[in-house]
């Protein structure tokens, strides 16, 4: 079975860093697309960030480039991380890691993630950001 575990939430301050991480198993990696997805109360999923490690494409949202950094451990290819640094209050939301089942080209994975739509989903993971 697909399996996403998000990890590395908690409450900082502005201007504050956290990494937040994402085990995943029962899936080929290079196979997948894998990307980070939020929710603020009372508004719509978006998506964050995202990577399509055979393609070699990465992608951020405008709100986070600069600050936020996708990557993944390359040689046991279990985990996805997001590292985020300068955060703001507006970054306070649950976070989703997820996954669909296709490599992306970098065009297509920013469509994907834009959609913030996927195939598989984890459990998220809640970032407070205190000004």
């Amino acid at each position: 079975d697909v399996q996403l575990q998000a990890s590395g939430g908690g409450l900082v301050q502005a201007g504050g860093s956290l990494r937040l991480s994402c085990a995943v198993s029962g899936f080929i990696f290079d196979d997948y697309s894998i990307a980070w997805f939020r929710q603020a109360p009372g508004k719509e999923r978006e998506g964050v960030s995202g990577t399509s490690s055979r393609e070699g494409s990465t992608y951020y949202a405008a709100s986070v480039k600069g600050r936020f950094t996708i990557s993944s451990d390359n040689a046991k290819k279990t985990t996805v991380y997001l590292e985020m640094n300068s955060l703001k209050p507006e970054d306070t939301a649950v976070y989703y890691c997820a996954a669909t089942e296709v490599e992306l080209s970098p065009r297509l994975l920013e469509q994907w993630v834009s959609a913030a739509a996927a195939s598989y989903w984890g459990q998220g993971t809640l970032v407070t950001v205190s000004s």
